[in-house]
């Protein structure tokens, strides 16, 4: 299965754009799937708020993890998810036009294309930055 179609298979059980990216991510991640579940909890529908799209932000988790920033002082690895970071909105700004949850979802049938561009987005930073 694609991870287009993992991160879609979560979110047909229920679970929100957040865990649905960050948990179909998990051979990048390291994560176990109950993990990454949890992590996401809180982050669907723009952190509850409107905001950054979940989606988005399972991704950007995912990149961090798999790109992870642990040290204060490696400016190196901080330089690098930072422009991952970057890479990651711009590309979601570029397909989608915006990265606000409220100004994307409209009537919440979008949410799986998002979640499944999201989760490829992702991928495909993480493999291009080995």
């Amino acid at each position: 299965m694609s991870i287009k179609e993992t991160a879609k298979a979560y979110h047909d059980k229920g679970f929100n754009c957040a865990q649905s990216v960050l948990s179909s991510c998990g051979k990048y991640t390291g994560l176990d799937e109950k993990t990454a579940l949890a992590i996401g909890g809180g982050f669907g529908l723009g952190v509850r708020s409107g905001e950054i799209c979940g989606a988005i932000s399972g991704a950007v988790m995912a990149i961090g993890l798999a790109n992870p920033f642990i040290d204060g002082s490696d400016l190196e690895a901080k330089r690098k998810v930072t422009s991952l970071t970057v890479e990651c909105t711009a590309a979601a700004k570029e397909k989608f036009g915006c990265i606000r949850c409220c100004d994307l979802k409209g009537d919440y049938s979008n949410c799986p294309h998002y979640i499944q561009e999201m989760a490829d987005i992702a991928e495909e930073i993480i493999n291009n930055n080995k």
